[in-house]
């Protein structure tokens, strides 16, 4: 890897790398909202509503009620910025076993490597710093009824990216959060020229505590987990034994605060904000955002743009997904994700494919930015590895 100067970790700029927007919402351990398999991937990060496979841990657990395997185990494998660098990449691997036909449990770790980091001092290496972060999940699901169910998940986050030089000695930054989720999937339903069935998802996802990276009792450390609500829905088209195409549209909403707008201090009690300057009200805002609780932040969310409604409405992303399958052993994907050029401009379609034979399956995808603003995923393939294995269910 490149050397990187000591001065600053450019993490956060390569997660957010839509800083240069109007009001972006940035959080601490953003890796979590990164699709980490192939799959999710090729469907344009969609999967609240897909129908249920390995990978539903990250985007909704509640699926696993309906898996048709009795167990199932994943890695998925993402490099990034490939385009720069050549060692960091986001890897997870994921296990899920149904104990009975209504209820599952599952666990999965998630890792993101930032590779090696280079400290020099007039050119000479004085040390070398690999900073990482990883999340450990695990989740339970039950069937309500036959086309419902819900599920529970709790996460724990380490996030290890101080830069530590001589005489020092930093520890992790830790938190952990707990996800909400449920999933409807209806029975095949005969229409005219095609059978069809109905899905619908969501998710309230890494709810918890706040994540403080300089571990003093000061909340300016503090930054808000990436907690959102994800919530979708989708159709197959079962055109006949062999075929079949499923849609989706799904909707996510982070559940943090809007940075506000800073606006002039009169630091002198006589009513003039002329001799004010621009960093004093930028430290203000900034103090009062920090102090924001993580639970109040998440009712804040839904009303506190500071161009009101118009605002909260381009805080939601959207994405448009098409997936055809065959014999149910090969795939072809396509999707398409969207966020307001005003909130990070985070904007691809995405291909992707899946091919299975016995118990094992593989999927790629292949992600095109649709956006002036680089995406640190393109010109990326991603892979995911799955084995599913034990008897199987009856869908109903």
């Amino acid at each position: 890897m490149k050397k990187i100067s000591p001065l600053l970790l450019f993490y956060f700029i390569i997660i957010s790398f839509a800083k240069a927007q109007d009001r972006p919402i940035t959080t601490g351990v953003p890796f979590l909202q990164v699709a980490a398999d192939a799959r999710a991937a090729g469907l344009g990060d969609q999967g609240v509503a897909t129908s249920a496979d390995v990978f539903s841990q990250q985007w909704n657990p509640a699926k696993y009620a309906f898996s048709i395997d009795k167990q199932g185990f994943s890695v998925s494998y993402t490099p990034y910025l490939t385009d720069l660098v050549n060692d960091i990449s986001l890897s997870q691997v994921t296990y899920y076993n149904k104990i009975n036909e209504r209820s599952a449990f599952a666990g999965s770790v998630r890792y993101f490597s930032i590779g090696d980091i280079d400290l020099t001092t007039d050119g000479t290496n004085i040390n070398t710093v690999k900073p990482s972060e990883y999340a450990i999940d695990g989740s339970y699901s039950l069937k309500l009824s036959e086309m419902f169910s819900m599920a529970v998940g709790a996460r724990f986050i380490s996030s290890n990216l101080g830069i530590t030089t001589e005489g020092q000695s930093l520890s992790a930054a830790r938190s952990f959060a707990f996800d909400v989720a449920g999933f409807y999937q209806s029975e095949e339903v005969a229409y005219r020229d095609f059978n069809g069935r109905w899905r619908a998802g969501f998710n309230f996802q890494n709810l918890g505590p706040k994540i403080n990276y300089d571990l003093s009792d000061s909340d300016n450390g503090s930054n808000f987990l990436p907690a959102n609500l994800r919530i979708g829905g989708g159709f197959d088209f079962i055109l006949d034994d062999y075929n079949k195409v499923a849609v989706g549209l799904e909707f996510t909403k982070l559940l943090v605060p809007t940075p506000q707008i800073p606006v002039p201090i009169d630091l002198n009690n006589d009513g003039d904000t002329e001799d004010a300057g621009e960093s004093d009200g930028v430290q203000e805002a900034n103090n009062e955002y920090n102090s924001i609780g993580w639970v109040p932040g998440i009712f804040k969310s839904f009303g506190d743009a500071p161009d009101g409604f118009s605002e909260e409405l381009k805080e939601i992303t959207y994405s448009l997904s098409g997936e055809y399958t065959y014999q149910d052993s090969f795939s072809m994907r396509a999707g398409y994700y969207h966020q307001s050029p005003e909130k990070g401009a985070v904007q691809f379609f995405s291909l992707g494919a899946g091919f299975k034979y016995n118990i094992v399956k593989v999927d790629v995808s292949y992600l095109f930015s649709a956006s002036k603003v680089k995406n640190p995923l393109e010109n990326t393939l991603r892979f995911s590895l799955t084995f599913n294995f034990g008897e199987k269910y009856e869908e109903y």
